[in-house]
């Protein structure tokens, strides 16, 4: 049986290790006190490697509210620690030999930027979601090319997996979406970087959901 969390829709969460632990921690708590799609901790790892007693805090205030927390990139930290799943940032080439490590079920998901190609690997892959990036211009997803709408919605044409959207989203530029086919939006420091993170993901939601 897969016991796997499920990824639908809504609103998935990006949070920097980066941050300061205990503002990083108290953040999450108030967030995940509402209806959130997922967690995924960015591998912005500090250089001389990746805090262990700070992932097993996420994944364990994650776990108490049921929701799939996702390790960027990192797949090796899989093995290590109880994560959901691996978000990868570009398409990986050893993808069979990732799941046969691992040995247990696990979510995938990969951003996609304007080549097609990528939607059709994930499609063909068993990828669990989709990511755009960059919807808008964003600090946070400066690496990111722009995306044209007309790619979202010929993806939505080749694949029925959840579609999220990604960079420089924020609530009062959501109406710009409406016309678009997708199932929520990625979000990064619209809420872990405002001072009343409970305020930002109401005015997310209530956007996402009118």
């Amino acid at each position: 049986m897969d016991l796997r969390r499920q990824i639908k829709g809504g609103l998935y969460l990006v949070i920097d290790p980066a941050m300061e632990e205990a503002l990083l921690l108290e953040k999450l708590r108030i967030v995940l006190a509402s209806p959130i799609a997922a967690v995924q901790v960015w591998d912005n790892f500090p250089d001389d490697g990746h805090p262990e007693a700070l992932l097993e805090k996420v994944i364990v205030l994650c776990q108490e509210k049921n929701v799939p927390v996702l390790i960027n990139n990192r797949w090796e930290l899989l093995a290590q620690h109880a994560f959901d799943g691996v978000h990868f940032d570009q398409v990986p080439d050893h993808l069979a030999s990732v799941r046969s490590c691992i040995k247990r079920p696990f979510l995938v998901g990969i951003t996609c930027g304007n080549e097609l190609s990528t939607v059709a690997w994930a499609d063909g892959n068993g990828v669990d979601y989709i990511s755009f990036c960059s919807i808008f211009p964003s600090q946070t997803s400066n690496s990111c090319e722009l995306v044209l709408p007309e790619t979202i919605q010929k993806a939505r044409e080749m694949t029925a997996m959840p579609i999220f959207l990604a960079g420089g989203i924020r609530p009062e530029n959501l109406n710009e979406l409406k016309k678009l086919s997708f199932d929520g939006i990625a979000v990064v420091s619209g809420i872990m970087r405002a001072a009343a993170p409970e305020k930002a993901i109401s005015a997310y939601l209530t956007h996402l959901n009118p």
